[in-house]
């Protein structure tokens, strides 16, 4: 399999140079090989840490394929305002477009728009798999299954009929709902008394919120977390505790004060959604398409549990955006 895909890289690194003059897209246009394509990426909270590995994957992705890419969003969860930009890049005339749907329906008719211009969309990050969209393929994890994956992991420590405090660092976003919705049937057996807590983006805030949720409620026994902000929320609560004091964390996602945390054991585990190739093969995907007419085809972006003992290896590996 590694011979096969270096042997694809080493492909598209020649025709990136132009090898082959021009190509015919699925939709009769003729694209020149020596022309660099422009990619629009469109998320939400555009400068989140997460995004940092995204958008190293999406420029190391463009060298390679000859694309000029450029990561745009909004600051904070805005569904019009991502709309907006859709329409912009469409406007300004880019090649592709790849779209973070965090939204089930909100984004399906400008998608619709986009393809029916002849502009490819694909998702990254999180897709819509709940209603049709014409997007072309997503590039994310399967986040229902991720969450189970933690929910079963997390019911080896969790006892029968605890307290467990959910965490989401906003509303109406679908990824951090399916991964709520994994984790709530992994744990179904354990008659599991749920309590949910909004936390907001910025970790210091996170980390208030969850911090009353310990104090004004003893029985809480876990606190399992569906993003970065308030798994690095939770781990810095878990330090506020009065000895004696210790609940079960577990969350998703990296940053340096979740791996560090994870080394002192005031979180037990995270999942990561490996986001560096969530920005690297969207690019490759559209540009083929663009290029050749290959459709592109939907990449489940894994989901890998990052405890004490791999810590110190991923922290390396996330200095240089890589994870």
């Amino acid at each position: 399999m590694r011979k096969i895909m270096n042997l694809l890289v080493t492909l598209l690194f020649l025709g990136a140079l132009g090898c082959h003059p021009n190509a015919v897209t699925s939709d009769g246009r003729l694209v020149s090989d020596a022309k660099p394509l422009r990619f629009m990426f469109i998320a939400p909270c555009k400068d989140e840490a997460f995004f940092d590995p995204v958008k190293k994957g999406m420029r190391d992705a463009g060298e390679i394929m000859n694309a000029d890419c450029t990561f745009t969003g909004t600051e904070e969860v805005d569904l019009d305002q991502q709309i907006a930009l859709v329409r912009q890049a469409m406007r300004d005339g880019y090649d592709g477009i790849a779209l973070d749907i965090i939204d089930p329906e909100a984004f399906d008719d400008v998608v619709q728009e986009a393809i029916d211009k002849g502009i490819p969309v694909v998702a990254f990050n999180v897709d819509d798999h709940a209603t049709p969209n014409a997007r072309l393929s997503a590039v994310c994890q399967n986040l229902y299954q991720a969450g189970r994956q933690l929910g079963q992991r997390a019911a080896e420590a969790i006892p029968a009929g605890a307290t467990v405090l959910a965490t989401m660092h906003s509303e109406n976003i679908s990824a951090l709902e399916d991964r709520l919705a994994g984790m709530k049937e992994s744990l179904a057996a354990k008659s599991i008394i749920w309590k949910v807590a909004i936390t907001g983006m910025e970790p210091d805030h996170a980390a208030n919120i969850i911090a009353d949720e310990l104090r004004n409620d003893p029985s809480i026994a876990a606190v399992l977390c569906t993003g970065q902000a308030d798994t690095e929320g939770a781990g810095l609560a878990q330090q506020t505790l009065p000895p004696g004091r210790n609940v079960y964390v577990a969350g998703f996602d990296l940053s340096e004060k979740i791996l560090t945390m994870l080394q002192t054991e005031d979180i037990q585990f995270t999942i990561d959604q490996q986001p560096y190739v969530q920005g690297f093969y969207p690019v490759v995907q559209l540009a083929l398409y663009c290029r050749y007419g290959i459709r592109p085809y939907s990449m489940d972006a894994g989901s890998m549990v990052v405890t004490k003992e791999q810590a110190g290896v991923v922290m390396e590996r996330k200095k240089k955006n890589y994870r």
